[in-house]
């Protein structure tokens, strides 16, 4: 899985460069958000703005990431198209994450 990863103060950008996020590629996903998390990076802005499908093994990697973070950070979601953001919602996953449509808006959001 292509990740490409950049910071903003405090805030690790990491952008999902890969259209589909699905069983082959989510136990990847997991490891490489759980890497970032190891290396000092508790705060991440999640940007799947070129993800164009997500299933429940991708759902559930981002998920895993996040209770890896446990409070310590945060983890939000950026630029999620319409499929994406409807397996959110369907899984109320929109109420665990925050949403944000661009990335300067989660990175002001997670530097307060």
């Amino acid at each position: 899985m292509e990740i490409s990863e950049h910071c903003e103060g405090n805030v690790l950008v990491a952008k999902a460069m890969d259209q589909r996020v699905d069983a082959r590629l989510a136990p990847e996903l997991k490891q490489r958000l759980l890497a970032f998390v190891a290396d000092g990076h508790p705060l991440i802005a999640l940007d799947l703005s070129e993800v164009d499908f997500i299933d429940s093994s991708g759902l559930g990697a981002i998920v895993g990431a996040l209770k890896q973070i446990n409070g310590q950070g945060d983890l939000v979601i950026v630029g999620a198209k319409p499929a994406v953001m409807n397996l959110f919602r369907l899984t109320r996953m929109d109420k665990v994450f925050r949403m944000f449509g661009a990335a300067d808006e989660a990175v002001a959001a997670l530097s307060n």
